[in-house]
Order: structure tokens, then C-alpha cells, then sequence
């Protein structure tokens, strides 16, 4: 699993997060996406890397502005280790 964070610029409001967040849905093939203003960043969860290129041009077609873009893989914790306090 990979976690992409894209910074982006000009959200105002939940409902330019909701705007985001459909946008990058039906662009890309995701997991899970999650916008937020007051962070000024999405970050998404995917199965394979996501095409940075088709990302950014995702995120202008909704007229907000992308910014940097990293990716890290992702590794779900599961219950047991929250339990336990394990990694």
C-alpha cells in the first residue's frame, strides 16, 4: 500500500475538500482520499504508486493549485500492536 501526500492551495472549505476528494476518485485509482484546507494537503491511499503528472493535472482541472508531492509505502497498523504497543 503507498501513501501519497500532495500539498494543495486555495481550499477554502469543506466543500472544496468534498470537491478534491471526488475529483481524485474518479481520476485515480484509490483506496482512500481524504482533503483537508486547514492542512493544505490530500493525502491518498492507493495499492501502487499514483502518476504524479495525472495527479497534478487532477487537482488544476478543480482549480486548485498542487504543490509538492511525496510518496512513502504505507504500512497498516494492526489492532494487536495498538494493544500492546508494539510496531
Amino acid at each position: 500500500m503507498m501513501k501519497t501526500t500532495v500539498v494543495i492551495d486555495g481550499m477554502m472549505c469543506g466543500m472544496c475538500e468534498s470537491h478534491i476528494n471526488e475529483a481524485i476518485r474518479k481520476a485515480l485509482n484509490v483506496k482512500k482520499v481524504s482533503a483537508s484546507r486547514k492542512k493544505k494537503e490530500a493525502v491518498i491511499l492507493s495499492e501502487d504508486s499514483l502518476d504524479p503528472v495525472l495527479l497534478e493535472e487532477t487537482i488544476r482541472q478543480t482549480g486548485y493549485t498542487p504543490g509538492e508531492i511525496h510518496t512513502e509505502v504505507y504500512e497498516r497498523k494492526s489492532l494487536l500492536s495498538h494493544i500492546t504497543g508494539e510496531i
